[in-house]
């Protein structure tokens, strides 16, 4: 890590050497914000899994960027019709 860019260290690459990213295939996104503020909404609902031991009872409640980024993030496969969104 000591080569620097712009005067400011830099990291290599964490892309495989030997794969060509613009051919077809699975690729996982996280979106982590600055500080981990929560810009695009909250979770609500229990609050204690372990008791609830219901997953389900959780649900996202978008904040209006939340919103903006979920339409933009639908709206993908319109634009690359071989793009599939999963959410996890």
């Amino acid at each position: 890590m000591s080569e620097k860019f712009r005067n400011q260290y830099r990291i290599e690459s964490t892309r495989l050497k030997s794969w060509d990213y613009g051919s077809n295939g699975a690729y996982f996104i996280t979106i982590c914000t600055k500080n981990r503020i929560h810009y695009f909404g909250d979770v609500v609902g229990s609050q204690n899994i372990v008791e609830t031991q219901n997953i389900a009872s959780l649900q996202m409640q978008l904040s209006e960027i939340g919103k903006i980024a979920d339409q933009n993030w639908l709206s993908i496969p319109e634009h690359f019709p071989f793009v599939k969104l999963v959410i996890m």
